[in-house]
């Protein structure tokens, strides 16, 4: 509390100021974590880091067995590689044809993982603590 005076000395006015009261929603107090680079929002973001590194990493597998296991089965069994599609011999119809395709649902498949991750991710931190 506070008085005001005049130049009489006789108090003129009291102003009372009080604290404010702020109570922060608790993904609020997540966002100021992540804001604030506290522990608790670094281990949050790298968490999030990991996930999204971990998808790649298999994906990554998933397409060098996808693509690697060609050259493996054409030495394997030879006589695929006389087989022919459409006139075209069956290595360039699965390597120039059949391959691009799959590259492109396996990136289809990652961005839609990793924004699924990035969704999880912003769910942790919206949700109320308890």
């Amino acid at each position: 509390m506070e008085q005001l005076t005049t130049g009489a000395g006789t108090p003129e006015r009291t102003r009372i100021v009080l604290a404010e009261v702020v109570r922060r929603r608790d993904h609020d107090r997540a966002r100021a974590e992540l804001a604030e680079q506290t522990q608790v929002g670094d281990a949050l973001v790298r968490g999030l880091v990991r996930a999204q590194l971990a998808l790649a990493l298999r994906l990554s597998v998933v397409v060098a067995i996808g693509l690697g296991a060609l050259p493996l089965l054409f030495a394997i069994a030879p006589a695929t590689s006389t087989i022919k599609v459409v006139g075209i011999s069956l290595p360039w119809v699965l390597l120039g044809v059949v391959a691009f395709p799959f590259l492109v649902a396996v990136g289809w498949a990652y961005v839609y993982l990793a924004e699924r991750n990035e969704q999880d991710f912003t769910a942790v931190v919206r949700r109320p603590e308890r």
